[in-house]
């Protein structure tokens, strides 16, 4: 790993406290931000929730889990992500269980850290050439010249506005900034403006004093305050009224406001971050939006472009998906079949990412078989045996094909990596590979033990 690679997380799987907490101290002087879980449980829970790991160490026996069953069940969560194994136990066959298993390298204790910082700085340089460095908000060019400057702008105090349609993700790629950021450990609090009554709108920001009108009967903290030093995110901005306008220019200017019927000034030491699907321009024409508000808001403006212009991230998108509702949902789905991503690729997308996640959750939580068809995701065509007619590259014609059959394989083999390889004629290290490239994990079974 490389500073380059310092917004990313390395994940830490050791139950030793003594070398956990030395390990942990080494990667954070190298500058990379560290999570370490003691246990496999905790493991588990973490991956659910942290997002931009981009390694994993672990030890390859822990309290509650031996590390075989624990990257069986990690998996689904890791994808791609590389993982090595560390053990006081020179178990050679283990090792190569593990590594047939699609594990990308094992090491035996006692060893130099040096050698494993080094191990996992050449794991990740492999897997950003193999991967073409895909970004983490899509792998089109306008979602990675997007993140590229969401990263450039990263510690910069200036505020931020979000512009695009609505659903394409504007909160994701602020959630995304504050993540990367330094205040990544605060709060982030989403405040959707054109959700709050316009006469709570200003207790609901700023917070309230108890006794300060007929029902404040408690001290109300208001969302500019809940997010400490941390990020205030502000959806849909130009719907705020005109009267909180002025009290949200004072706050950018004077980083100070005041609680409804409060008399002390409060500290605002947040980030501001705003978005909007409106033309704020034209609201200023209008006079509905402040001039002056506006330029203070439009310090730095990104536009987050709609899905019709990146063709190249619905597939993934809608693949990631159909996985994570499955798991939860505890649906057998596998995936789409080659028809429905046809008729996906087709598709305008006017409700954008929204539109795409909701049609993956029903077809999902309403799906008879393993893999989705176009009456599962587009219920409201007639003619769902009219194929749409689209002209896609051979290669991604072959992919499709590929993915299609490696699911078929696996499920008649019952998720067995052995059996499935043999079926399709190839080896067990060629079907992993082809698998982590097409995004296939949920439905590999426990790795086969060797005689």
């Amino acid at each position: 790993m490389s500073a380059s690679d310092d917004d990313a997380t390395v994940a830490v799987i050791e139950d030793d406290p003594i070398f956990g907490e030395s390990f942990v101290q080494r990667l954070v002087l190298e500058g990379h931000r560290c999570c370490w879980w003691r246990t496999g449980r905790e493991a588990l829970a973490g991956l659910r929730e942290t997002r931009g790991v981009a390694a994993i160490v672990c030890d390859i026996r822990l309290s509650d889990f031996d590390g075989e069953e624990l990257f069986r069940r990690l998996l689904p969560a890791i994808g791609a992500t590389p993982i090595v194994f560390m053990t006081a136990f020179g178990d050679i066959k283990q090792a190569v269980r593990l590594i047939r298993a699609g594990a990308d390298d094992y090491l035996t204790k006692p060893f130099a850290i040096d050698a494993l910082v080094q191990k996992l700085s050449n794991l990740l340089a492999r897997r950003a050439v193999a991967t073409g460095s895909v970004g983490v908000l899509g792998t089109s060019e306008p979602m990675r010249q997007l993140e590229g400057l969401l990263r450039r702008i990263r510690d910069i105090e200036s505020s931020v506005l979000l512009t695009g349609e609505s659903g394409v993700g504007k909160e994701v790629a602020a959630k995304f900034l504050h993540k990367i950021s330094k205040r990544f450990d605060a709060p982030f609090v989403a405040v959707n403006c054109a959700a709050i009554p316009a006469e709570l709108v200003d207790s609901e920001l700023f917070g309230h004093e108890k006794g300060s009108f007929t029902s404040a009967n408690s001290l109300h903290i208001g969302f500019a305050e809940r997010a400490g030093r941390g990020t205030l995110f502000l959806d849909e901005i130009a719907e705020l009224p005109v009267g909180l306008q002025a009290k949200l220019l004072r706050l950018l200017q004077e980083r100070l406001f005041l609680r409804v019927g409060g008399e002390r000034q409060i500290a605002f030491t947040a980030r501001l971050v705003c978005a909007t699907n409106a033309d704020l321009r034209r609201r200023v024409e209008q006079g509905s939006f402040r001039k002056d508000l506006y330029y203070r808001l439009n310090v730095i403006e990104l536009r987050v472009p709609p899905l019709r212009e990146r063709t190249e991230d619905t597939l993934p998108l809608l693949r990631s998906y159909v996985s994570a509702f499955a798991e939860q949902f505890s649906r057998p789905v596998k995936g789409v079949t080659l028809r429905a991503e046809h008729a996906v690729l087709a598709h305008q997308w006017p409700g954008n990412v929204r539109e795409l996640r909701n049609r993956a959750e029903r077809g999902v939580a309403l799906a008879e078989g393993a893999l989705l068809d176009i009456e599962d995701l587009f219920p409201e065509v007639a003619a769902v045996d009219a194929e749409p007619r689209l002209i896609i590259t051979l290669a991604d014609a072959r992919a499709h094909a590929e993915r299609r059959q490696i699911i078929n394989a696996l499920d008649d083999a019952g998720g067995q990596l052995g059996a499935a390889a043999k079926r399709l004629q190839v080896s067990r290290t060629t079907l992993w590979e082809k698998m982590k490239r097409l995004g296939i994990y949920q439905i590999v079974a426990e790795p086969e033990r060797s005689p």
